[in-house]
């Protein structure tokens, strides 16, 4: 078979506007056809791109290096901006940062960055902040000789000896723990690999629990036990999951009391526990699973304290129950299910409960004294912002860590007396480079109307002082899948296009729990469009308030908010100028019918099994591949990993193929394959702004913005 080669060639241009010139002769990837019919249900969809699902085809790289060489070369022109905003994005960030210190077992642990590195130090520090330091993991000697190095699950031992951690190379998710001894700085020859990463020790300092992966599905789908000084292949398997739509994992209760073992799927959990003291004892079932049935378990004292939807509490209730009697027929409330407030986390603490909920979109932190003294909310001023409870480890404290933004308003950590209501910002993050003050910007929340009436709130944030009347470029960002909320969060990054005269506007539509669960609840499933309309609805109410129009509207999503942008752009193309889809999740139906890729089994609630010939027809629907047609996109941008553990490479890939096949414009069309990452991309700080770069220089370049 003949390789698909272009020949794109080296030239040095005089100027961007020669590079310009020369573009629009450069002819783009033309992918081969191989027919492959796909039936089910009697219906059948052709696709002619199935060849790329093979990752080790030298024909399949080829076909990637040379989108990726047409992407280079389309872009050249931007090349000297693309340099600019990295070193303006990266201008803004303190290089010399650390983060704030929480003290755990009797040590201060902090993370903190050098000058000139991508990659964290890891450190701790004994009893007191002005004892020696004691670096863990230089991250950047053990990622120096890879491309990709994820160091994540840090877990250090009750008698703070022994700390157990995972790495990943490839990006894909598929961590090697090992273990390193801090008082000798040893790493043991016991690497036990393909797992999550993350691990916990029972009380014995010796007994490890980590999770393993199925190696061609990825699902966390067994529990096993490790013990210092064996070989991995002695390892106890302690619990399997066998039910292929749900994952497992196990951690270590705040009390330090109990080893639990959690099993989900997208509607239903099920617990185990065991004493962290008796690590050769046998785990007990919390209550077992019942579809529809969902509970998040905490220990304190003599009762667990438990977060569950039981008896229809649509938007969840805290219960209690013994820790004797674990079934849910012991279970009592503690907070009842209330219709306008959605119950998202509680922290628990020696005086104090504290909860997280969330009121009409917005974050509310809720303090509980346990001798029902005092009751409060923690007050937040803002007309729309972040808060969340942050790392809290220490339950005999009266002071509570809590983090706090808006759009405007950069990242503060914060520590609040539960007690005295004294409030200390403990670190706000600096933004440098001189220019910024959060007074020349603003930020709002405005509400749109969908196409069936239901209200959609949107965040905006702009710099003072444009003028609404439809001239302004404005970037849409949405997500909108598995009760997944994106809060209107502050970004150094965007401040790149926000000074340049970018409206920035997050659509907080159905999909997502933005107002309460029956808001995911309405984007899910057979209600899984209500994602799409609402957020060109959105596009559509921001039109006509004269933020922006057509010709400057760009819209830009990510994985479940990548489908979100393929959706969109088969809908409603003419809304947009520009478009960006991160990592898309596009063959909806081909993907969810194959239940050897990744997540595929345990994503069946989310958007339903299209083995069910409803679902089928349903998906196909809105699946962006099977829906290209004959006439014209905008100008799109997308990008993938060729290691994406969670939306396959050859998702993007066959979409632009088939794009480029059906598409009627002459618009710009570009994929750029990431042939070191995954998923989340680059693995360095500094790398990653690489990719954004790249992103904003594409937006920019169609508004005519070159400085």
């Amino acid at each position: 078979m003949k390789r698909l080669i272009i020949l794109l060639g080296t030239v040095t241009f005089a100027s961007a506007q020669n590079n310009k010139e020369l573009e629009k002769h450069i002819e783009a990837p033309k992918a081969k056809k191989i027919v492959k019919n796909l039936e089910k249900h009697g219906d059948i969809r052709v696709d002619n791109y199935f060849w790329m699902n093979q990752r080790e085809d030298p024909e399949v790289i080829a076909y990637l290096n040379a989108e990726n060489e047409y992407n280079d070369a389309m872009t050249a022109h931007t090349k000297d901006l693309q340099a600019k905003l990295f070193e303006e994005m990266k201008g803004r960030i303190k290089e010399d940062d650390e983060s704030v210190p929480y003290k755990l077992n009797g040590y201060w642990y902090i993370t903190r960055f050098e000058k000139g590195y991508d990659y964290p130090i890891h450190s701790r520090k004994k009893a007191s902040l002005e004892a020696e330091e004691e670096v863990m993991f230089n991250v950047n000697e053990m990622a120096k000789d890879f491309e990709y190095y994820s160091l994540g699950g840090l877990n250090v031992s009750p008698d703070n000896k022994l700390v157990a951690f995972g790495t990943d190379t490839v990006s894909r998710r598929q961590y090697t723990i090992r273990i390193k001894n801090l008082e000798t700085g040893e790493i043991y020859d016991e690497n036990i690999e393909n797992t999550t990463g993350g691990s916990t020790w029972a009380n014995d300092n010796k007994t490890l629990y980590y999770t393993k992966k199925d190696p061609q599905t990825l699902r966390s789908f067994q529990i096993y036990k490790h013990i210092l000084g064996t070989s991995p292949a002695e390892d106890q398997l302690v619990y399997e999951e066998k039910d292929e739509t749900f994952n497992t994992y196990v951690y270590k209760s705040k009390s330090r009391e109990y080893i639990i073992i959690g099993s989900h799927s997208t509607l239903t959990t099920e617990y185990r526990f065991l004493d962290a003291n008796n690590p050769e004892g046998d785990f007990s079932v919390f209550q077992p699973r019942e579809r529809g049935l969902e509970y998040s378990i905490s220990h304190f004292g003599d009762h667990f304290y438990i977060v569950t939807n039981k008896d229809k509490a649509t938007n969840f209730k805290l219960m209690k129950t013994p820790v004797g009697s674990t079934i849910k027929e012991y279970w009592t409330d503690v907070i009842p299910h209330r219709e306008d407030y959605l119950l998202e986390d509680i922290d628990i603490f020696k005086d104090y409960l504290v909860v997280s909920e969330r009121n009409n979109g917005l974050n509310k932190i809720r303090v509980i004294e346990w001798n029902g003294n005092k009751e409060f909310y923690i007050p937040f001023d803002n007309e729309t912002y972040t808060a969340y409870t942050s790392i809290n480890p220490d339950f005999e404290t009266d002071v509570l860590r809590y983090t706090y933004n808006s759009m405007v308003t950069p990242t503060s950590v914060i520590e609040y007396n539960m007690k005295t209501g004294d409030k200390v910002v403990l670190k706000e993050q600096e933004v440098l480079g001189g220019k910024f003050d959060k007074n020349n910007y603003v930020s709002e929340r405005l509400w749109a109307t969908a196409e069936d009436g239901t209200k959609i709130p949107v965040s905006l944030v702009y710099r003072k002082g444009i003028k609404k009347d439809g001239s302004n470029p404005l970037l849409q960002y949405a997500y909108g899948s598995y009760g997944s909320t994106i809060d209107p969060y502050f970004s150094t990054v965007r401040l790149s296009l926000l000074d340049r005269g970018f409206v920035y506007a997050i659509a907080h539509i159905r999909g997502g729990e933005y107002l309460g669960r029956e808001w995911y609840e309405n984007g899910k499933l057979f209600k899984k469009k209500n994602t799409f309309t609402d957020f060109i609805d959105v596009s559509r109410f921001i039109i006509n308030e004269n933020y922006t129009s057509s010709a400057h509207l760009y819209a830009m999503g990510g994985s479940a908010g990548g489908l979100l942008m393929g959706a969109v752009v088969n809908m409603a193309p003419n809304l947009y100028n520009g478009v960006i889809a991160g990592v898309p999740f596009v063959d909806v139906v081909t993907t969810m019918l194959d239940d050897s890729i990744p997540l595929t089994t345990g994503e069946y609630d989310e958007w339903g099994n299209p083995n069910n010939k409803e679902y089928y027809e349903y998906m196909k629907s809105y699946s962006p591949y099977d829906n290209v047609k004959d006439q014209d996109y905008p100008n799109m941008l997308v990008t993938t990993g060729l290691h994406d553990s969670q939306v396959q490479y050859w998702e993007p890939a066959k979409w632009v193929a088939k794009l480029r096949e059906y598409k009627t414009d002459n618009n710009i069309l570009l994929l750029h394959t990431n042939m070191d990452a995954g998923h989340g991309g680059a693995s360095g700080r500094f790398e990653a702004l690489k990719e954004v770069a790249e992103e904003y220089a594409f937006l920019l370049d169609l508004e005519g913005i070159s400085e």
